[in-house]
C-alpha cells in the first residue's frame, strides 16, 4: 500500500473506534477508492499513560508506543496520528524515534481554540481531561500566550472527569451523557469559562454521541480528525 499513514490507537479501544468512525464520515467519498489508505494499529496492552504519570514506578507506556513507532516506521507512512491526548506528554521522546512526523493533538486543538476566540479581551479556556495530562501541562504550555487563561477543574468536577472517563467509559463502556452535559454546564455557566477543550478522546466520543452544540466546546479529536484528512488527501 502507497499514500498512507498509521494510526497508533487503542488507548481506549472505544475512543479509537470514534475516531476511525468520524474520521470516515468526513472523508468525501463516493466510491470505496475514494477513501483513505491507512494503517490502525489498536495497541489495547498499552500501560495506561495516566497511571505512569501520577506513579513512575508502574509500567511506562513509552517503550510500547517506541515498538509501535518502530515497526510502522519501516512500512513508510506519511505521517502518524496519535489518538490519545494524555500519551503527547511523552511527545518528544516518541517523535525522537521516528523521522515520520508525528501530529501533536493538543497543539492543532489551540490553534484552533486561538483561531475561534482570539480577541482583545482574555479568553478563559476550561481543559477537560485525564488527571495525567491536567499534571503534565501538555497544554498548559500551549496557551502560554497572556490572552488565554487556562481554568482547570474543581476537585471535585475532575473527579467527575476521571469517573466519566474511567468509570463509565472505559471500564463500564457506559457513555454518561447526563454527567458529560452537567460538566460542561458547570464549566461554561459556573466558571464562566469561553470555552472548553475537550482533552481526552473517551471525552471526545461523549461528544459524538451527544451531539452537543449548547456548549461551545474545542473538541482535540475531531480537530486531529480534519487535520489528518487534510493531510491525507494533499499526499493523495
Amino acid at each position: 500500500m502507497k499514500n498512507f499513514f498509521t494510526i497508533l490507537g487503542g488507548m481506549g479501544t472505544l475512543a479509537t473506534e470514534s475516531f476511525v468512525r468520524v474520521l470516515n464520515s468526513r472523508t468525501p467519498a463516493h466510491t470505496d477508492q475514494d477513501y483513505l489508505n491507512y494503517i490502525l494499529v489498536n495497541h489495547a496492552s498499552v500501560p495506561d499513560r495516566t497511571a505512569y504519570i501520577l506513579d513512575s514506578t508502574l509500567a511506562s507506556p513509552v517503550a510500547a508506543l517506541t515498538e509501535d513507532l518502530k515497526q510502522q516506521t519501516t512500512l513508510n507512512p506519511h505521517f502518524f496520528v496519535l489518538t490519545c491526548n494524555t500519551a503527547h506528554t511523552f511527545y518528544e521522546e516518541l517523535q525522537a524515534q521516528t523521522s515520520i512526523p508525528i501530529l501533536h493533538m493538543p497543539r492543532i486543538a489551540a490553534e484552533k481554540v486561538k483561531e475561534r476566540f482570539s480577541g482583545e479581551a482574555k479568553i478563559r479556556v476550561a481543559l477537560l481531561a485525564t488527571q495525567g495530562t491536567v499534571n503534565s501541562g501538555v497544554y498548559g504550555k500551549e496557551f502560554s500566550d497572556e490572552l488565554f487563561e487556562v481554568v482547570y477543574p474543581s476537585q471535585t468536577i475532575q473527579d467527575d472527569v476521571m469517573n466519566l472517563i474511567y468509570r463509565d467509559v472505559k471500564e463500564s463502556q457506559f457513555l454518561n451523557k447526563e454527567l458529560y452535559l452537567a460538566i460542561l454546564d458547570t464549566m461554561i455557566n459556573q466558571e464562566k469559562c469561553d470555552v472548553v477543550v475537550l482533552g481526552c478522546t473517551e471525552l471526545s466520543l461523549m461528544q459524538e454521541v451527544t451531539m452537543n452544540e449548547g456548549y461551545p466546546v474545542v473538541d482535540a479529536q475531531s480537530e486531529l480528525v480534519d487535520k489528518t484528512i487534510a493531510l491525507a488527501l494533499a499526499q493523495r
